[in-house]
Protein backbone atom coordinates (compact mmCIF):
# COMPACT_ATOMS: atom_id res chain seq x y z
CA UNK A 1 0.00 0.00 0.00
CA UNK A 2 2.55 2.39 0.81
CA UNK A 3 4.71 1.33 -2.52
CA UNK A 4 1.94 1.53 -5.26
CA UNK A 5 -0.50 3.60 -3.28
CA UNK A 6 -4.45 3.32 -3.68
CA UNK A 7 -6.94 3.69 -1.36
CA UNK A 8 -6.47 0.15 0.34
CA UNK A 9 -6.94 -1.42 3.11
CA UNK A 10 -7.58 -4.63 4.87
CA UNK A 11 -10.36 -5.65 7.09
CA UNK A 12 -9.78 -9.55 9.00
CA UNK A 13 -12.96 -11.86 10.00
CA UNK A 14 -12.36 -13.73 12.94
CA UNK A 15 -14.56 -17.05 12.34
CA UNK A 16 -14.40 -18.73 15.77
CA UNK A 17 -14.81 -17.14 18.83
CA UNK A 18 -13.47 -17.08 22.16
CA UNK A 19 -11.46 -15.03 22.08
CA UNK A 20 -12.82 -12.38 20.42
CA UNK A 21 -10.45 -10.55 18.08
CA UNK A 22 -12.01 -7.28 17.83
CA UNK A 23 -11.72 -6.68 21.48
CA UNK A 24 -8.18 -7.31 21.50
CA UNK A 25 -7.25 -5.18 17.96
CA UNK A 26 -9.45 -2.11 18.69
CA UNK A 27 -7.36 -0.69 21.55
CA UNK A 28 -4.46 -0.62 19.47
CA UNK A 29 -5.88 0.68 16.47
CA UNK A 30 -6.17 -2.28 14.91
CA UNK A 31 -2.15 -2.80 14.30
CA UNK A 32 0.29 -5.64 15.33
CA UNK A 33 3.62 -6.63 15.95
CA UNK A 34 5.47 -8.66 13.65
CA UNK A 35 8.50 -9.98 15.22
CA UNK A 36 11.29 -11.45 12.64
CA UNK A 37 13.10 -14.70 14.41
CA UNK A 38 16.93 -14.47 13.03
CA UNK A 39 19.46 -16.28 14.61
CA UNK A 40 21.39 -13.03 15.61
CA UNK A 41 18.35 -11.11 16.89
CA UNK A 42 14.81 -10.62 17.08
CA UNK A 43 13.48 -7.30 14.84
CA UNK A 44 10.01 -6.27 15.78
CA UNK A 45 8.40 -3.84 12.88
CA UNK A 46 4.60 -2.71 13.40
CA UNK A 47 1.86 -3.77 10.83
CA UNK A 48 -0.78 -0.59 10.68
CA UNK A 49 -2.67 -2.15 7.61
CA UNK A 50 -6.07 -3.47 8.99
CA UNK A 51 -8.75 -0.93 8.90
CA UNK A 52 -10.63 -3.03 11.11
CA UNK A 53 -11.72 -6.49 12.76
CA UNK A 54 -14.94 -8.23 12.80
CA UNK A 55 -16.03 -10.83 14.89
CA UNK A 56 -18.40 -13.16 12.81
CA UNK A 57 -20.16 -15.20 15.56
CA UNK A 58 -20.90 -11.86 17.25
CA UNK A 59 -22.11 -10.07 14.25
CA UNK A 60 -22.87 -12.14 11.07
CA UNK A 61 -24.85 -9.44 9.04
CA UNK A 62 -21.89 -6.96 9.70
CA UNK A 63 -19.51 -9.58 7.98
CA UNK A 64 -22.22 -10.42 5.30
CA UNK A 65 -22.74 -6.65 4.55
CA UNK A 66 -18.91 -5.61 4.33
CA UNK A 67 -18.03 -9.07 1.91
CA UNK A 68 -21.19 -7.68 -0.67
CA UNK A 69 -19.54 -4.21 -0.45
CA UNK A 70 -18.09 -3.70 -3.84
CA UNK A 71 -15.17 -1.90 -2.64
CA UNK A 72 -14.25 -5.30 -1.63
CA UNK A 73 -12.15 -6.62 -4.59
CA UNK A 74 -10.61 -9.52 -2.93
CA UNK A 75 -11.64 -11.85 -0.44
CA UNK A 76 -8.60 -14.23 1.04
CA UNK A 77 -8.91 -17.20 3.59
CA UNK A 78 -6.61 -19.06 5.94
CA UNK A 79 -8.51 -21.15 7.99
CA UNK A 80 -6.18 -23.91 7.63
CA UNK A 81 -6.96 -27.15 4.92
CA UNK A 82 -9.72 -28.56 7.89
CA UNK A 83 -11.65 -24.89 7.44
CA UNK A 84 -12.86 -25.88 4.16
CA UNK A 85 -15.11 -28.48 5.10
CA UNK A 86 -13.97 -31.51 2.57
CA UNK A 87 -12.48 -34.81 2.13
CA UNK A 88 -8.91 -33.76 1.84
CA UNK A 89 -8.62 -37.24 0.12
CA UNK A 90 -11.63 -36.28 -2.79
CA UNK A 91 -11.57 -32.42 -2.42
CA UNK A 92 -15.71 -32.99 -2.14
CA UNK A 93 -17.30 -31.20 0.02
CA UNK A 94 -18.59 -32.93 3.19
CA UNK A 95 -22.35 -31.94 2.98
CA UNK A 96 -22.58 -33.56 6.40
CA UNK A 97 -20.17 -31.30 8.07
CA UNK A 98 -21.87 -29.05 10.93
CA UNK A 99 -20.61 -26.16 9.40
CA UNK A 100 -21.94 -26.82 6.04
CA UNK A 101 -25.55 -28.01 7.70
CA UNK A 102 -25.68 -24.96 9.72
CA UNK A 103 -24.92 -23.01 6.34
CA UNK A 104 -28.13 -24.05 4.72
CA UNK A 105 -30.20 -23.56 7.51
CA UNK A 106 -29.87 -19.43 7.67
CA UNK A 107 -28.48 -17.15 4.89
CA UNK A 108 -27.84 -14.43 6.90
CA UNK A 109 -26.07 -16.71 9.42
CA UNK A 110 -23.32 -18.53 7.87
CA UNK A 111 -21.54 -20.83 10.02
CA UNK A 112 -18.18 -21.82 7.62
CA UNK A 113 -16.02 -19.47 5.73
CA UNK A 114 -17.00 -21.23 2.49
CA UNK A 115 -21.14 -20.33 4.09
CA UNK A 116 -19.58 -16.57 4.23
CA UNK A 117 -18.43 -16.65 1.10
CA UNK A 118 -21.01 -18.28 -0.66
CA UNK A 119 -24.28 -15.83 0.28
CA UNK A 120 -21.99 -12.70 0.06
CA UNK A 121 -21.56 -13.87 -3.63
CA UNK A 122 -25.37 -14.13 -3.60
CA UNK A 123 -25.55 -11.16 -2.32
CA UNK A 124 -23.59 -9.31 -4.98
CA UNK A 125 -25.06 -11.17 -7.82
CA UNK A 126 -28.48 -10.39 -6.51
CA UNK A 127 -27.10 -6.58 -6.09
CA UNK A 128 -25.83 -6.64 -9.96
CA UNK A 129 -22.35 -6.43 -8.01
CA UNK A 130 -19.46 -7.38 -10.07
CA UNK A 131 -18.08 -10.83 -8.03
CA UNK A 132 -14.72 -10.49 -5.64
CA UNK A 133 -11.36 -12.43 -6.29
CA UNK A 134 -11.47 -15.28 -3.79
CA UNK A 135 -8.11 -16.13 -3.08
CA UNK A 136 -7.24 -18.95 -0.85
CA UNK A 137 -3.61 -18.56 1.50
CA UNK A 138 -3.58 -21.87 3.07
CA UNK A 139 -1.82 -24.81 2.12
CA UNK A 140 -3.19 -26.96 -0.04
CA UNK A 141 -2.35 -28.12 -3.19
CA UNK A 142 -4.09 -25.92 -6.14
CA UNK A 143 -5.81 -24.81 -3.20
CA UNK A 144 -7.23 -22.12 -5.61
CA UNK A 145 -8.97 -25.35 -7.65
CA UNK A 146 -9.80 -27.07 -4.27
CA UNK A 147 -11.69 -23.80 -3.08
CA UNK A 148 -13.70 -23.29 -6.31
CA UNK A 149 -14.78 -26.90 -6.23
CA UNK A 150 -16.50 -26.67 -2.84
CA UNK A 151 -17.15 -23.01 -3.10
CA UNK A 152 -19.72 -24.26 -6.20
CA UNK A 153 -20.90 -27.79 -4.78
CA UNK A 154 -22.10 -25.27 -1.59
CA UNK A 155 -23.79 -22.82 -3.92
CA UNK A 156 -25.33 -25.73 -5.76
CA UNK A 157 -27.05 -26.97 -2.89
CA UNK A 158 -28.20 -23.30 -2.62
CA UNK A 159 -29.45 -22.09 -6.08
CA UNK A 160 -28.53 -23.55 -9.44
CA UNK A 161 -28.69 -20.00 -11.03
CA UNK A 162 -26.27 -19.08 -7.69
CA UNK A 163 -23.97 -21.96 -8.99
CA UNK A 164 -23.70 -21.26 -12.43
CA UNK A 165 -23.24 -17.44 -12.04
CA UNK A 166 -20.22 -18.19 -9.68
CA UNK A 167 -18.87 -20.47 -12.26
CA UNK A 168 -18.76 -17.98 -15.03
CA UNK A 169 -18.11 -14.33 -12.96
CA UNK A 170 -15.60 -15.89 -9.75
CA UNK A 171 -11.90 -16.35 -9.96
CA UNK A 172 -10.21 -18.52 -7.60
CA UNK A 173 -6.16 -17.88 -8.17
CA UNK A 174 -3.78 -20.54 -6.99
CA UNK A 175 -1.60 -19.25 -3.95
CA UNK A 176 1.71 -20.70 -2.33
CA UNK A 177 2.59 -18.71 1.25
CA UNK A 178 5.96 -19.59 2.68
CA UNK A 179 6.87 -18.79 5.82
CA UNK A 180 7.58 -20.31 9.39
CA UNK A 181 5.07 -18.76 11.88
CA UNK A 182 5.22 -20.89 15.22
CA UNK A 183 2.16 -20.11 17.32
CA UNK A 184 2.70 -16.84 19.64
CA UNK A 185 3.14 -18.24 23.39
CA UNK A 186 2.58 -15.77 26.81
CA UNK A 187 6.45 -15.52 27.24
CA UNK A 188 6.86 -14.32 23.23
CA UNK A 189 4.02 -11.20 24.18
CA UNK A 190 6.34 -10.59 27.42
CA UNK A 191 9.80 -10.42 25.46
CA UNK A 192 8.00 -8.15 22.57
CA UNK A 193 6.79 -5.94 25.47
CA UNK A 194 10.20 -5.44 26.88
CA UNK A 195 12.02 -5.62 23.68
CA UNK A 196 9.18 -2.40 22.21
CA UNK A 197 8.44 -0.93 25.58
CA UNK A 198 5.03 -1.76 24.30
CA UNK A 199 2.31 -4.28 25.32
CA UNK A 200 0.64 -6.01 22.18
CA UNK A 201 -1.09 -9.12 23.12
CA UNK A 202 -1.20 -10.42 19.76
CA UNK A 203 2.42 -10.34 18.37
CA UNK A 204 3.34 -12.09 15.46
CA UNK A 205 6.36 -14.19 15.41
CA UNK A 206 8.09 -15.62 11.97
CA UNK A 207 11.08 -16.72 10.54
CA UNK A 208 13.26 -13.82 8.07
CA UNK A 209 12.39 -15.44 5.20
CA UNK A 210 9.15 -15.08 2.89
CA UNK A 211 7.87 -16.11 -0.18
CA UNK A 212 4.77 -15.79 -1.64
CA UNK A 213 3.61 -16.78 -5.12
CA UNK A 214 0.10 -15.79 -6.45
CA UNK A 215 -1.49 -17.04 -9.71
CA UNK A 216 -2.32 -13.98 -11.80
CA UNK A 217 -5.76 -14.44 -12.22
CA UNK A 218 -7.81 -11.97 -10.78
CA UNK A 219 -11.70 -10.29 -11.75
CA UNK A 220 -10.85 -6.70 -11.23
CA UNK A 221 -7.26 -5.26 -12.52
CA UNK A 222 -7.97 -2.91 -9.44
CA UNK A 223 -5.82 -4.62 -7.07
CA UNK A 224 -3.05 -3.54 -4.48
CA UNK A 225 0.71 -4.30 -6.53
CA UNK A 226 1.80 -6.51 -4.57
CA UNK A 227 4.70 -7.36 -6.55
CA UNK A 228 5.84 -3.98 -5.71
CA UNK A 229 7.09 -5.39 -2.17
CA UNK A 230 8.47 -9.14 -3.51
CA UNK A 231 5.48 -11.05 -4.16
CA UNK A 232 5.84 -13.49 -7.31
CA UNK A 233 2.88 -12.94 -9.63
CA UNK A 234 2.59 -15.98 -11.99
CA UNK A 235 0.61 -17.83 -14.75
CA UNK A 236 0.90 -21.42 -13.04
CA UNK A 237 2.16 -21.35 -9.40
CA UNK A 238 1.67 -25.52 -9.56
CA UNK A 239 5.95 -25.89 -9.72
CA UNK A 240 6.12 -23.79 -6.92
CA UNK A 241 3.12 -25.07 -4.55
CA UNK A 242 4.65 -28.76 -5.03
CA UNK A 243 7.65 -27.83 -4.35
CA UNK A 244 6.69 -26.02 -1.19
CA UNK A 245 4.41 -28.58 0.06
CA UNK A 246 6.52 -31.61 -0.64
CA UNK A 247 9.93 -30.26 0.61
CA UNK A 248 9.20 -28.32 3.37
CA UNK A 249 5.82 -29.14 4.53
CA UNK A 250 6.14 -32.93 3.45
CA UNK A 251 9.60 -33.15 6.13
CA UNK A 252 8.04 -30.67 8.74
CA UNK A 253 5.28 -32.89 9.02
CA UNK A 254 7.76 -36.30 8.98
CA UNK A 255 10.15 -35.08 11.71
CA UNK A 256 7.30 -33.60 13.39
CA UNK A 257 5.88 -37.02 14.34
CA UNK A 258 8.76 -38.80 15.09
CA UNK A 259 10.88 -36.35 16.53
CA UNK A 260 7.51 -35.82 19.00
CA UNK A 261 7.33 -39.58 19.41
CA UNK A 262 11.23 -39.35 20.86
CA UNK A 263 10.30 -36.64 22.90
CA UNK A 264 11.89 -33.44 21.02
CA UNK A 265 10.00 -30.35 21.65
CA UNK A 266 10.61 -28.27 18.61
CA UNK A 267 12.06 -28.85 14.88
CA UNK A 268 14.74 -27.15 16.20
CA UNK A 269 15.64 -29.56 18.95
CA UNK A 270 14.85 -32.46 16.26
CA UNK A 271 17.16 -31.59 13.62
CA UNK A 272 19.57 -30.57 15.94
CA UNK A 273 19.93 -34.16 16.41
CA UNK A 274 21.95 -35.84 13.76
CA UNK A 275 20.01 -38.94 13.39
CA UNK A 276 16.91 -36.61 12.66
CA UNK A 277 19.02 -34.61 10.81
CA UNK A 278 20.34 -36.91 8.23
CA UNK A 279 16.68 -38.77 8.03
CA UNK A 280 15.29 -35.49 6.82
CA UNK A 281 18.35 -35.10 4.35
CA UNK A 282 17.33 -38.56 3.31
CA UNK A 283 13.71 -38.22 2.53
CA UNK A 284 14.75 -34.90 0.12
CA UNK A 285 17.58 -36.47 -1.32
CA UNK A 286 15.96 -40.34 -2.17
CA UNK A 287 12.19 -39.84 -1.75
CA UNK A 288 11.24 -36.13 -2.54
CA UNK A 289 13.15 -34.46 -5.04
CA UNK A 290 12.43 -37.13 -7.27
CA UNK A 291 8.91 -36.77 -6.89
CA UNK A 292 8.78 -32.59 -7.69
CA UNK A 293 9.61 -30.74 -11.05
CA UNK A 294 11.33 -27.67 -10.21
CA UNK A 295 10.13 -24.51 -10.77
CA UNK A 296 11.82 -22.55 -13.87
CA UNK A 297 15.46 -21.20 -12.29
CA UNK A 298 15.53 -23.47 -8.78
CA UNK A 299 17.52 -25.74 -7.80
CA UNK A 300 15.71 -28.48 -5.55
CA UNK A 301 19.21 -29.22 -3.84
CA UNK A 302 19.79 -25.65 -3.04
CA UNK A 303 16.20 -25.49 -2.02
CA UNK A 304 16.63 -28.32 0.60
CA UNK A 305 19.87 -26.97 1.66
CA UNK A 306 17.94 -23.89 2.59
CA UNK A 307 15.22 -25.24 4.59
CA UNK A 308 17.75 -27.22 6.35
CA UNK A 309 18.96 -23.85 7.58
CA UNK A 310 15.66 -22.20 8.01
CA UNK A 311 14.54 -25.78 10.23
CA UNK A 312 17.52 -24.95 12.51
CA UNK A 313 17.27 -21.61 13.03
CA UNK A 314 17.22 -21.72 16.94
CA UNK A 315 15.31 -18.45 17.57
CA UNK A 316 12.34 -20.14 16.20
CA UNK A 317 10.46 -21.95 18.59
CA UNK A 318 7.93 -24.44 15.96
CA UNK A 319 6.21 -27.08 18.33
CA UNK A 320 6.66 -31.04 16.68
CA UNK A 321 3.07 -31.22 18.60
CA UNK A 322 1.86 -27.91 16.61
CA UNK A 323 3.07 -29.21 13.33
CA UNK A 324 1.24 -32.85 14.32
CA UNK A 325 -2.24 -31.22 14.42
CA UNK A 326 -4.98 -32.16 11.93
CA UNK A 327 -2.86 -34.87 10.20
CA UNK A 328 -5.49 -36.13 8.69
CA UNK A 329 -6.23 -33.22 5.82
CA UNK A 330 -2.59 -32.63 5.74
CA UNK A 331 -1.16 -36.28 5.14
CA UNK A 332 -2.75 -36.76 1.81
CA UNK A 333 -1.28 -33.48 0.03
CA UNK A 334 1.85 -33.10 1.84
CA UNK A 335 3.08 -37.08 1.88
CA UNK A 336 0.21 -39.72 0.74
CA UNK A 337 0.74 -38.30 -3.48
CA UNK A 338 5.02 -38.31 -3.06
CA UNK A 339 4.23 -41.74 -1.83
CA UNK A 340 2.31 -42.60 -4.60
CA UNK A 341 4.36 -40.86 -7.67
CA UNK A 342 7.34 -42.53 -5.66
CA UNK A 343 5.47 -46.31 -6.20
CA UNK A 344 4.09 -45.49 -9.41
CA UNK A 345 7.94 -44.60 -11.06
CA UNK A 346 8.90 -48.11 -8.65
CA UNK A 347 10.68 -45.67 -5.70
CA UNK A 348 11.23 -47.45 -2.42
CA UNK A 349 9.16 -45.16 0.55
CA UNK A 350 10.93 -46.31 3.44
CA UNK A 351 11.24 -43.03 4.66
CA UNK A 352 8.02 -41.54 4.11
CA UNK A 353 6.39 -44.95 4.86
CA UNK A 354 7.77 -44.62 8.53
CA UNK A 355 6.79 -40.93 9.04
CA UNK A 356 2.59 -42.57 7.92
CA UNK A 357 3.36 -44.96 10.42
CA UNK A 358 4.63 -42.65 13.07
CA UNK A 359 1.75 -40.37 12.72
CA UNK A 360 -0.33 -43.92 13.35
CA UNK A 361 1.26 -44.66 16.60
CA UNK A 362 0.48 -40.50 17.11
CA UNK A 363 -3.12 -40.66 16.48
CA UNK A 364 -3.58 -43.69 18.92
CA UNK A 365 -3.10 -41.19 22.06
CA UNK A 366 0.09 -42.28 23.38
CA UNK A 367 3.91 -41.72 23.52
CA UNK A 368 7.01 -43.76 23.90
CA UNK A 369 7.13 -43.25 27.30
CA UNK A 370 3.55 -44.37 27.84
CA UNK A 371 2.16 -40.53 28.39
CA UNK A 372 -1.05 -39.21 26.59
CA UNK A 373 -1.05 -37.16 23.59
CA UNK A 374 -3.11 -34.25 23.24
CA UNK A 375 -4.04 -35.28 19.70
CA UNK A 376 -5.38 -32.30 17.66
CA UNK A 377 -7.43 -33.41 14.45
CA UNK A 378 -10.96 -33.47 13.25
CA UNK A 379 -11.04 -37.22 13.35
CA UNK A 380 -9.29 -37.95 16.30
CA UNK A 381 -11.88 -39.68 18.15
CA UNK A 382 -12.34 -42.12 15.10
CA UNK A 383 -8.31 -42.91 14.84
CA UNK A 384 -8.12 -43.37 18.58
CA UNK A 385 -10.98 -45.81 18.48
CA UNK A 386 -9.23 -47.59 15.52
CA UNK A 387 -6.04 -48.03 16.98
CA UNK A 388 -7.86 -48.81 20.59
CA UNK A 389 -9.54 -51.66 18.87
CA UNK A 390 -6.50 -52.80 17.53
CA UNK A 391 -4.58 -56.14 19.33
CA UNK A 392 -1.28 -55.78 17.10
CA UNK A 393 0.52 -53.16 15.04
CA UNK A 394 -0.94 -54.77 11.92
CA UNK A 395 -4.85 -54.44 13.38
CA UNK A 396 -3.76 -50.89 14.05
CA UNK A 397 -2.21 -50.17 10.58
CA UNK A 398 -4.55 -52.24 8.62
CA UNK A 399 -7.80 -50.02 10.17
CA UNK A 400 -6.01 -46.64 9.84
CA UNK A 401 -5.43 -47.42 6.28
CA UNK A 402 -8.68 -48.11 5.99
CA UNK A 403 -9.93 -44.65 6.86
CA UNK A 404 -10.63 -43.39 2.90
CA UNK A 405 -11.13 -40.01 4.46
CA UNK A 406 -7.35 -39.60 4.44
CA UNK A 407 -5.87 -42.78 2.34
CA UNK A 408 -6.84 -42.90 -1.08
CA UNK A 409 -7.84 -46.38 -2.84
CA UNK A 410 -4.71 -46.86 -4.45
CA UNK A 411 -2.64 -46.56 -1.51
CA UNK A 412 -4.97 -48.57 0.53
CA UNK A 413 -5.10 -52.08 -2.33
CA UNK A 414 -1.16 -52.07 -2.54
CA UNK A 415 -0.21 -54.84 -0.31
CA UNK A 416 3.23 -53.78 -0.22
CA UNK A 417 2.58 -50.22 0.92
CA UNK A 418 0.55 -51.45 3.60
CA UNK A 419 3.06 -54.05 4.73
CA UNK A 420 5.75 -51.67 5.02
CA UNK A 421 3.67 -49.61 7.06
CA UNK A 422 3.10 -52.44 9.61
CA UNK A 423 6.85 -53.41 9.34
CA UNK A 424 7.61 -49.38 10.39
CA UNK A 425 5.28 -49.70 12.92
CA UNK A 426 6.07 -52.82 14.92
CA UNK A 427 9.85 -51.03 14.53
CA UNK A 428 8.59 -47.86 16.32
CA UNK A 429 7.15 -49.71 19.01
CA UNK A 430 10.11 -52.03 19.71
CA UNK A 431 12.84 -49.95 18.99
CA UNK A 432 11.82 -46.02 18.76
CA UNK A 433 11.45 -43.45 16.44
CA UNK A 434 15.16 -42.84 16.55
CA UNK A 435 16.32 -46.26 16.10
CA UNK A 436 14.03 -46.39 13.47
CA UNK A 437 14.94 -43.39 11.85
CA UNK A 438 18.72 -44.29 12.46
CA UNK A 439 17.71 -47.33 10.25
CA UNK A 440 16.23 -46.04 7.49
CA UNK A 441 19.25 -43.55 6.81
CA UNK A 442 21.73 -46.30 6.87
Amino acid sequence: MQKSGGDWGIVGVNLMTPPKQREIFEPQGFAYTAVSLAPEGIEPQVIPVLNDVLDAPDDPEAVLSLMADPKIKIVTSTVTEKGYCHFPSTGKLNREHPFIIEDLKDPNKPKSALGYIVRALDRRRKAGIRPFTMMSSDNLPNNGHVVHAVVVELAGMIDPELQAWIEKEVTFPCTMIDRIVPATKPEDIERVAQLTGVYDPVPVMHEPFRQWVVEDKFVDSERPDIGAVGAQVVEDVTPFEHMKLRCLNGTHSSISYLGYLAGKETIYDTVSDTVFAAYCKFLWEKEIIPAVDAPPGVSLEEYTAALFERYSNPSIRHLTWQIAMDGSQKLPQRILETVQEDLDAGRPVKGLSLAIAAWMRYVGGVDERGNPIDVRDPLAEKFKALSDAGATPRDKVEALVGVSDVFPKALQDNKDFVEGLVAAYEGLVEKGARAMAEAVVK
